[in-house]
């Protein structure tokens, strides 16, 4: 979800649209769903795409879905087909690039960005730095620096949905951002 579209106008008084790029799957008049991380359920009560409303809507396209009941929903939720739930926690394991001159510690706090999705999180364990020269894994690694690459676990204030890196890239992938600088630090992949 990228943006709640609420006109406010005489004609349109009503009308709350849900704003967003469909990443996976395709969306249908009629389809129930879940907001995540809320788990609240709707039904879609209409699908538009450039202010006309289609029979559907899939992946790659940029979509505008009204639901049937009244749900609070808020920039980086996530509508989601029932039966194609992504995971939801708040403890995630990552493959990370470290991209920051200052030195990745383990209890350094950041913003986690996932698609819209913006939350505060911690690193909290380092289990190992990959050696790019030999592709061995160097456990307990004594400093994290720049370009290193590393496997590490991420706890995030709030639970986020997500998918693996390798089951699907769009929901997969997260930042790390510097919460003083906004400087983007870090790049990951979710295992």
């Amino acid at each position: 979800m990228q943006y709640i579209i609420r006109p406010q106008t005489e004609e349109l008084h009503d009308y709350r649209g849900y704003a967003g790029k469909i990443i996976s799957g395709i969306y249908n008049k009629g389809d129930r769903v879940t907001i995540l991380p809320s788990r609240l359920t709707s039904t879609i009560k209409s699908v538009e795409i450039g202010g006309t409303e289609v029979n559907e809507a899939f992946a790659q396209q940029s979509a505008v879905l009204q639901l049937v009941d009244d749900i609070d929903v808020s920039r980086g939720d996530v509508i989601v087909k029932n039966d194609n739930r992504p995971k939801l926690s708040n403890e995630l394991d990552v493959l990370l690039c470290w991209m920051d001159s200052k030195p990745l510690l383990p209890g350094n706090k950041y913003y986690l960005q996932l698609n819209s999705r913006l939350v505060r999180s911690v690193v909290r364990e380092i289990e190992y730095k990959l050696n790019v020269n030999t592709l061995e894994k160097e456990y307990n690694p004594a400093s994290v620096g720049l370009n290193d690459i590393v496997k590490a676990t991420v706890k995030t204030a709030s639970e986020i949905p997500y998918d693996s890196y390798s089951d699907l890239r769009a929901n997969g992938g997260v930042i790390l951002i510097d919460e003083t600088s906004n400087v983007t630090v870090g790049a990951c992949m979710i295992q």
